[in-house]
Protein backbone atom coordinates (compact mmCIF):
# COMPACT_ATOMS: atom_id res chain seq x y z
CA UNK A 1 0.00 0.00 0.00
CA UNK A 2 2.96 2.03 0.77
CA UNK A 3 4.17 1.53 -2.54
CA UNK A 4 1.04 2.11 -4.45
CA UNK A 5 0.73 5.65 -2.55
CA UNK A 6 4.18 6.38 -3.40
CA UNK A 7 3.77 5.93 -7.50
CA UNK A 8 0.52 8.03 -7.00
CA UNK A 9 2.67 10.65 -5.54
CA UNK A 10 5.51 10.30 -8.62
CA UNK A 11 2.30 10.58 -10.75
CA UNK A 12 0.99 13.77 -9.41
CA UNK A 13 4.56 14.91 -9.83
CA UNK A 14 4.73 14.09 -13.51
CA UNK A 15 1.44 15.67 -14.26
CA UNK A 16 2.24 18.59 -12.30
CA UNK A 17 5.51 19.41 -14.12
CA UNK A 18 4.36 18.67 -17.23
CA UNK A 19 1.92 21.64 -16.72
CA UNK A 20 3.77 24.24 -15.67
CA UNK A 21 6.86 23.83 -17.38
CA UNK A 22 7.69 25.96 -20.64
CA UNK A 23 9.71 28.49 -21.15
CA UNK A 24 8.70 32.59 -21.15
CA UNK A 25 6.47 33.21 -23.91
CA UNK A 26 5.73 35.95 -26.26
CA UNK A 27 8.35 38.05 -27.92
CA UNK A 28 9.16 40.55 -25.75
CA UNK A 29 12.82 41.42 -24.29
CA UNK A 30 12.35 38.83 -21.46
CA UNK A 31 10.98 36.07 -23.63
CA UNK A 32 12.69 33.06 -24.82
CA UNK A 33 12.15 34.31 -28.23
CA UNK A 34 14.84 36.96 -27.58
CA UNK A 35 17.04 35.40 -24.72
CA UNK A 36 17.63 31.75 -26.17
CA UNK A 37 21.17 33.29 -27.74
CA UNK A 38 23.17 29.75 -26.17
CA UNK A 39 20.78 27.61 -28.03
CA UNK A 40 21.09 29.06 -31.08
CA UNK A 41 24.82 29.22 -31.39
CA UNK A 42 24.75 25.26 -30.63
CA UNK A 43 22.24 24.88 -33.42
CA UNK A 44 24.58 26.34 -35.64
CA UNK A 45 27.72 24.13 -34.54
CA UNK A 46 25.59 20.82 -35.29
CA UNK A 47 24.18 22.51 -38.52
CA UNK A 48 26.31 19.83 -40.70
CA UNK A 49 25.96 16.97 -38.28
CA UNK A 50 21.91 17.23 -39.40
CA UNK A 51 22.18 18.03 -42.37
CA UNK A 52 24.73 15.17 -43.14
CA UNK A 53 22.49 12.90 -41.08
CA UNK A 54 19.04 13.80 -43.28
CA UNK A 55 21.04 13.79 -46.80
CA UNK A 56 22.19 10.31 -45.98
CA UNK A 57 18.59 9.68 -44.90
CA UNK A 58 17.21 10.76 -48.17
CA UNK A 59 19.75 9.40 -50.58
CA UNK A 60 19.28 5.50 -49.17
CA UNK A 61 15.24 5.74 -48.76
CA UNK A 62 13.91 8.55 -50.91
CA UNK A 63 10.31 8.58 -49.91
CA UNK A 64 7.76 11.04 -51.73
CA UNK A 65 6.66 12.23 -48.18
CA UNK A 66 8.80 13.03 -45.67
CA UNK A 67 7.83 13.71 -41.96
CA UNK A 68 10.34 15.45 -39.72
CA UNK A 69 10.07 16.08 -36.04
CA UNK A 70 11.33 18.45 -33.44
CA UNK A 71 11.22 17.87 -29.99
CA UNK A 72 11.49 20.46 -27.47
CA UNK A 73 11.12 23.05 -29.95
CA UNK A 74 10.11 25.75 -27.62
CA UNK A 75 8.69 28.92 -29.11
CA UNK A 76 11.71 30.50 -31.07
CA UNK A 77 11.47 31.22 -34.72
CA UNK A 78 15.16 30.65 -35.34
CA UNK A 79 15.39 27.68 -32.74
CA UNK A 80 12.86 25.42 -34.45
CA UNK A 81 11.71 26.59 -37.99
CA UNK A 82 15.03 27.30 -38.62
CA UNK A 83 15.98 23.93 -37.79
CA UNK A 84 13.26 22.55 -39.67
CA UNK A 85 14.52 24.84 -42.76
CA UNK A 86 18.07 23.42 -43.41
CA UNK A 87 17.09 20.15 -42.73
CA UNK A 88 14.52 20.45 -46.07
CA UNK A 89 16.84 22.67 -47.90
CA UNK A 90 19.24 19.64 -47.34
CA UNK A 91 16.71 17.17 -49.05
CA UNK A 92 16.34 19.60 -51.72
CA UNK A 93 19.63 19.66 -52.87
CA UNK A 94 19.65 15.67 -52.23
CA UNK A 95 16.54 14.66 -54.48
CA UNK A 96 17.67 17.38 -57.30
CA UNK A 97 21.20 15.81 -57.75
CA UNK A 98 19.54 12.66 -57.66
CA UNK A 99 16.74 13.52 -60.68
CA UNK A 100 13.62 13.62 -57.98
CA UNK A 101 10.68 14.66 -58.36
CA UNK A 102 9.34 17.45 -55.33
CA UNK A 103 8.49 15.79 -52.22
CA UNK A 104 5.98 16.91 -49.70
CA UNK A 105 6.84 17.37 -46.31
CA UNK A 106 5.24 17.11 -42.39
CA UNK A 107 6.68 18.79 -39.78
CA UNK A 108 6.17 17.88 -36.26
CA UNK A 109 6.84 20.42 -33.79
CA UNK A 110 6.91 19.23 -29.86
CA UNK A 111 6.75 20.78 -26.54
CA UNK A 112 4.93 20.77 -23.79
CA UNK A 113 1.07 21.48 -23.23
CA UNK A 114 2.31 25.20 -21.90
CA UNK A 115 4.35 26.12 -24.56
CA UNK A 116 3.93 29.01 -26.59
CA UNK A 117 2.74 27.41 -29.64
CA UNK A 118 0.88 30.77 -30.57
CA UNK A 119 4.32 32.65 -31.41
CA UNK A 120 4.80 29.42 -33.50
CA UNK A 121 1.97 29.13 -35.64
CA UNK A 122 2.29 33.07 -36.01
CA UNK A 123 4.86 32.83 -37.65
CA UNK A 124 4.58 30.00 -39.82
CA UNK A 125 3.22 32.12 -42.97
CA UNK A 126 6.88 34.07 -43.01
CA UNK A 127 8.39 30.37 -42.36
CA UNK A 128 6.56 29.33 -45.29
CA UNK A 129 7.52 32.64 -47.93
CA UNK A 130 11.22 32.42 -46.57
CA UNK A 131 11.67 28.43 -47.31
CA UNK A 132 10.17 28.71 -50.76
CA UNK A 133 12.73 31.32 -51.63
CA UNK A 134 15.39 30.09 -49.99
CA UNK A 135 14.82 26.87 -52.10
CA UNK A 136 13.33 28.07 -55.34
CA UNK A 137 15.78 31.42 -55.30
CA UNK A 138 15.03 33.49 -59.00
CA UNK A 139 14.77 30.05 -60.95
CA UNK A 140 11.12 30.07 -62.38
CA UNK A 141 12.32 26.06 -63.35
CA UNK A 142 13.08 24.95 -60.01
CA UNK A 143 9.61 22.93 -58.14
CA UNK A 144 9.00 22.66 -54.55
CA UNK A 145 6.38 20.57 -53.03
CA UNK A 146 4.13 21.25 -49.82
CA UNK A 147 5.07 21.56 -46.42
CA UNK A 148 2.78 21.10 -43.64
CA UNK A 149 3.54 22.22 -40.02
CA UNK A 150 1.49 20.97 -36.71
CA UNK A 151 2.05 21.48 -33.26
CA UNK A 152 2.15 17.98 -30.83
CA UNK A 153 1.78 18.92 -27.35
CA UNK A 154 3.35 16.22 -24.98
CA UNK A 155 5.78 15.07 -22.77
CA UNK A 156 8.60 13.46 -25.29
CA UNK A 157 8.76 10.82 -22.29
CA UNK A 158 6.21 9.07 -23.95
CA UNK A 159 4.55 8.31 -27.49
CA UNK A 160 3.68 11.27 -29.30
CA UNK A 161 3.30 9.88 -32.59
CA UNK A 162 2.07 6.36 -34.92
CA UNK A 163 4.18 3.84 -34.86
CA UNK A 164 6.78 3.64 -38.03
CA UNK A 165 5.70 7.35 -38.71
CA UNK A 166 8.80 9.31 -38.46
CA UNK A 167 11.83 10.12 -40.94
CA UNK A 168 14.04 12.08 -38.86
CA UNK A 169 13.81 13.04 -35.59
CA UNK A 170 15.91 16.26 -34.17
CA UNK A 171 15.84 17.45 -30.03
CA UNK A 172 18.71 20.57 -29.14
CA UNK A 173 19.21 21.30 -25.13
CA UNK A 174 15.96 19.55 -24.28
CA UNK A 175 16.92 16.12 -22.89
CA UNK A 176 18.70 17.09 -19.65
CA UNK A 177 14.93 18.39 -18.35
CA UNK A 178 13.91 15.15 -16.64
CA UNK A 179 10.20 14.39 -16.33
CA UNK A 180 9.57 14.80 -12.69
CA UNK A 181 11.57 16.22 -9.58
CA UNK A 182 13.55 12.69 -8.29
CA UNK A 183 12.57 11.26 -5.52
CA UNK A 184 15.08 11.73 -2.79
CA UNK A 185 16.11 15.71 -4.06
CA UNK A 186 14.02 16.95 -1.20
CA UNK A 187 17.30 15.59 0.46
CA UNK A 188 19.37 18.66 -1.19
CA UNK A 189 18.86 20.42 1.42
CA UNK A 190 19.71 24.59 0.87
CA UNK A 191 20.46 23.98 -2.72
CA UNK A 192 18.18 24.14 -5.92
CA UNK A 193 20.66 21.79 -7.71
CA UNK A 194 23.44 19.54 -7.46
CA UNK A 195 26.46 21.30 -5.61
CA UNK A 196 29.47 20.24 -3.61
CA UNK A 197 27.22 20.01 -0.36
CA UNK A 198 24.89 17.80 -1.70
CA UNK A 199 24.91 14.17 -0.07
CA UNK A 200 25.60 11.09 -2.63
CA UNK A 201 22.14 10.47 -2.66
CA UNK A 202 20.60 13.35 -4.82
CA UNK A 203 23.46 12.44 -7.14
CA UNK A 204 22.30 9.09 -7.39
CA UNK A 205 18.64 10.33 -7.36
CA UNK A 206 19.32 12.40 -10.21
CA UNK A 207 20.94 10.11 -12.38
CA UNK A 208 18.46 7.12 -11.97
CA UNK A 209 16.48 9.69 -13.13
CA UNK A 210 17.27 10.86 -16.45
CA UNK A 211 18.35 6.72 -16.97
CA UNK A 212 15.10 6.19 -16.74
CA UNK A 213 13.47 8.88 -18.71
CA UNK A 214 16.38 8.77 -21.48
CA UNK A 215 15.42 5.01 -21.58
CA UNK A 216 11.73 5.94 -21.89
CA UNK A 217 12.57 8.30 -24.46
CA UNK A 218 14.55 6.09 -26.86
CA UNK A 219 11.92 3.35 -26.48
CA UNK A 220 9.07 5.06 -27.53
CA UNK A 221 11.19 7.02 -30.62
CA UNK A 222 12.02 3.44 -31.40
CA UNK A 223 8.55 2.58 -32.01
CA UNK A 224 7.68 5.91 -34.21
CA UNK A 225 10.86 6.03 -36.57
CA UNK A 226 11.06 3.82 -40.05
CA UNK A 227 13.78 1.27 -40.35
CA UNK A 228 16.62 3.60 -41.32
CA UNK A 229 15.44 6.57 -40.03
CA UNK A 230 17.79 9.31 -38.06
CA UNK A 231 17.99 10.85 -34.97
CA UNK A 232 19.94 13.38 -34.29
CA UNK A 233 20.15 14.71 -29.98
CA UNK A 234 21.59 17.40 -28.54
CA UNK A 235 22.04 17.17 -24.68
CA UNK A 236 24.04 19.23 -22.48
CA UNK A 237 27.04 17.78 -20.78
CA UNK A 238 29.92 18.60 -18.53
CA UNK A 239 33.71 17.85 -18.69
CA UNK A 240 34.45 17.16 -15.22
CA UNK A 241 33.92 14.43 -12.69
CA UNK A 242 32.47 17.10 -10.44
CA UNK A 243 29.00 16.66 -9.81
Amino acid sequence: REREREREREREMTIAVNQVLRMKEGTGDSSYAKSSYIQKQVLSLTKSIKEEAIREFYSSQRPKIISIADLGCSSAELNNLGVVSELIAAIEVARRQLGDGPREYHVCLNDLPGNDFNTVFRSLTKFEEKLQKEIMGNDAEKEFGHCFVSGVPGSFYGRLFPTNSMHFVHSSYSLMWLSQVPQGAEENKGNICIAKASPSSVVKAYFEQFQNDFTMFLRCRSKELIGGGKMVLTILGRKTNEP
